[in-house]
């Protein structure tokens, strides 16, 4: 479960976000909460997996508590939604390590996207034991970028985005080519390209089921 906070002080988009939440499986609202001060206190003594962080917001505004949060080593990713356009604001909340920026007015589209980007990284980094380049690559750019390495490879960041989301939201299953075709609408033969890259990379393993009372399947897995 992805435990998240929203702080915002538009009490209305602070709903917006949180609906948009809770829309995306295995993640809850823990808090909502109008400045950055309140937020901090929350966050000393709570466990929090990913913030929604505006950045003006009255007393310490959002650049302020995410430099106060990487001072005192709070492990939270941190998805910024704002109206703060200056570039100086954006290249400080890059610098600082956010996931992803959003600029007011978004869609539920870009919205699902941040949060996807979040649930791959994580997936990236609690699946693989020993980073390579191409393990590396995928976290610094966001994991969704048509990076040149998923380009040689002929896959499509958006359905290895969906593919990925999938086996993590359905982590104590065993799957079969079969079984995600079925539930994707991809092909078999498609859905097993992108399974042979994921085991490349070390984020998949692969099994055989001899135990079928037939011919044996092939089952797959987040390592």
């Amino acid at each position: 479960m992805t435990h998240t906070i929203i702080v915002e002080d538009d009490p209305m988009v602070a709903q917006i976000n949180r609906q948009y939440i809770l829309q995306m499986e295995n993640c809850c609202v823990d808090g909502i909460f109008s400045n950055g001060q309140d937020a901090l206190d929350f966050f000393r003594t709570n466990t929090i997996n990913l913030a929604i962080l505006d950045i003006y917001m009255p007393g310490i505004n959002g650049t302020s508590l995410l430099r106060k949060m990487r001072a005192e080593g709070i492990k939270c990713a941190v998805i910024i939604i704002t109206a703060a356009t200056e570039m100086t604001t954006v290249h400080d909340a890059l610098r600082l390590g956010v996931i992803d920026y959003l600029i007011k007015p978004y869609t539920f589209a870009r919205f699902k996207d941040a949060i996807q980007k979040y649930n791959i990284r994580m997936n990236i980094i609690s699946s693989t034991k020993k980073a390579d380049q191409s393990v590396v690559d995928q976290l610094l750019h966001n994991s969704l970028s048509d990076s040149t390495n998923d380009l040689i490879k002929g896959l499509n960041h958006k359905t290895l985005e969906f593919i990925l989301t999938y086996l993590q939201n359905h982590a104590a299953e065993k799957h079969t080519c079969e079984s995600l075709s079925n539930d994707s609408n991809l092909s078999k033969v498609t859905i097993r390209r992108y399974l042979n890259y994921l085991i490349e990379n070390g984020q998949v393993i692969s099994s055989i089921d001899y135990e079928t009372g037939g011919r044996p399947r092939v089952l797959y897995h987040l390592v």
